[in-house]
C-alpha cells in the first residue's frame, strides 16, 4: 500500500500541473500584475502585451501601464504603447490612452506608425465627444456650433452661415461666432462686393464683442489690402499682431502693407519678425528685402533676396520649406 505522504505529495503534484494549464489568462494577468521587487519587467511587458492581442484588454492594461515604465527594450516599449493605446481606448479610458500616446510621441518622434494611430486615436475621441455632446445637450449653441464647423468642412456655406445666424438670433452677444460667419461669408465661391460688405460687418460686431480677436482683425487687414487700402490694412494687421505675437501672417501683412504705402523704415520692425517667424516664407524675405534696400541698407537687402531666391527653387523643386523656427539670419 502506498505510504499516505507518497500519495499527498502525488495529489499536490497532479493539481499544480492541471492548474498550469487550465488557468485563465485573467488569472494570469492577476498574478503578473501584483510584480515583486525582484520581477522581470520584459516578461512581464511581453506576458501584457500578449494578453492584449488576444482580447484581453482589461486583464493587460494594469500590466502594460506599470510595464511601460520598466521596459528598458525600445521595440517592447513600443509594442507596450501600441497596446495599451488600442486597450485603453477599448476600455473606455480616454485619459490613458493619452498617457500612452503623449509617452509613443515622446519616445519615438516622426515614427509614421506612431503619428497614423496619433491622428486615428484622437480623430476617435472627437467622434466620441461629439456624440456625447449631441446625446447630452443637443440643442444648445455649442452643439449647433459643431454642426455648423462640420458644414464648413464639407463646403456647404448657405447651410452653416443658417445655423450661425440661428445662433445669434438666440444669443447676440455670443464671442466668436460673429467672426465665424464672416469668415464664411469671403468663403463662399460667389463672394463679391455685397458678400464683402456683409462679412465686414460681422467681423467689426465680433470686435465689438471680443476686442481680443486677432483673427478678425486680420481678415479686415486682408479685405483692406485687397482694395489697396493700405492705411486701414496696416491698422488692422498691426492690431493682430499685437494681439498675438506667434501671428506669423499677420507681421506679414502689417510689414508688405507698409512696403506698399512705401514706408520702408517702418517695414522693416515687423519684417524682421516675419521672418523669424515664418523663415520659409520667400514672401516675406522680399519684402524685407525691399524694405532694406529702399532704407539703404544694401547688404542686408542683397542677403535677404538671396534666402528669397533660394526658398523660391526650393519649392518649385518640391523641397519642403525649413523649420519654421529656424532663423536664416
Amino acid at each position: 500500500m502506498m505510504p499516505a505522504l507518497f500519495m499527498f505529495r502525488t495529489l499536490h503534484s497532479a493539481l499544480a500541473f492541471i492548474l498550469l494549464w487550465a488557468t485563465p489568462a485573467s488569472f494570469l494577468a492577476a498574478q503578473a500584475s501584483k510584480p515583486s521587487p525582484a520581477t522581470d519587467w520584459a516578461a512581464a511587458a511581453k506576458q501584457a502585451v500578449t494578453l492584449a492581442k488576444s482580447g484581453h484588454c482589461k486583464e493587460a492594461l494594469p500590466l502594460l501601464k506599470k510595464s511601460a515604465a520598466h521596459a528598458a527594450d525600445r521595440d517592447l516599449k513600443r509594442d507596450v504603447g501600441f497596446a495599451g493605446v488600442r486597450c485603453a481606448m477599448f476600455a473606455d479610458q480616454p485619459d490613458t490612452a493619452i498617457d500612452f500616446l503623449r509617452s509613443l510621441n515622446h519616445e519615438f518622434p516622426h515614427d509614421p506608425d506612431v503619428l497614423y494611430l496619433s491622428v486615428h486615436t484622437y480623430s476617435d475621441l472627437s467622434t466620441r465627444a461629439s456624440a456625447e455632446l449631441a446625446n447630452a445637450a443637443a440643442t444648445s449653441y455649442q452643439a449647433q456650433e459643431l454642426n455648423a464647423e462640420a458644414l464648413e468642412v464639407q463646403g456647404k456655406w448657405d447651410e452653416a452661415a443658417k445655423i450661425y445666424r440661428q445662433i445669434l438670433r438666440q444669443n447676440p452677444s455670443l464671442a466668436g461666432i460673429h467672426y465665424r460667419l464672416g469668415r464664411v461669408l469671403v468663403s463662399k465661391p460667389e463672394f463679391g462686393p455685397a458678400a464683402a460688405d456683409e462679412a465686414k460687418q460681422e467681423f467689426e460686431k465680433e470686435l465689438q464683442i471680443d476686442p481680443t480677436n486677432a483673427g478678425a482683425e486680420y481678415v479686415l487687414g486682408e479685405m483692406a489690402k485687397q482694395n489697396q487700402q493700405w492705411d486701414e490694412a496696416i491698422q488692422h494687421f498691426s492690431r493682430a499682431a499685437k494681439l498675438d505675437a506667434g501671428f506669423g501672417d499677420a507681421f506679414v501683412g502689417w510689414g508688405g502693407s507698409l512696403v506698399s504705402a512705401k514706408k520702408f523704415s517702418d517695414a522693416i520692425p515687423p519684417l524682421e519678425t516675419a521672418v523669424k517667424l515664418e523663415s520659409g516664407n520667400p514672401a516675406a524675405h522680399y519684402m524685407l528685402a525691399v524694405a532694406y534696400a529702399r532704407s539703404g541698407r544694401k547688404e542686408d537687402g542683397d542677403r535677404e533676396f538671396a534666402i528669397q531666391k533660394q526658398l523660391t527653387q526650393k519649392g518649385a523643386a518640391g523641397e519642403p520649406p525649413p523649420d519654421s523656427q529656424q532663423n536664416p539670419n
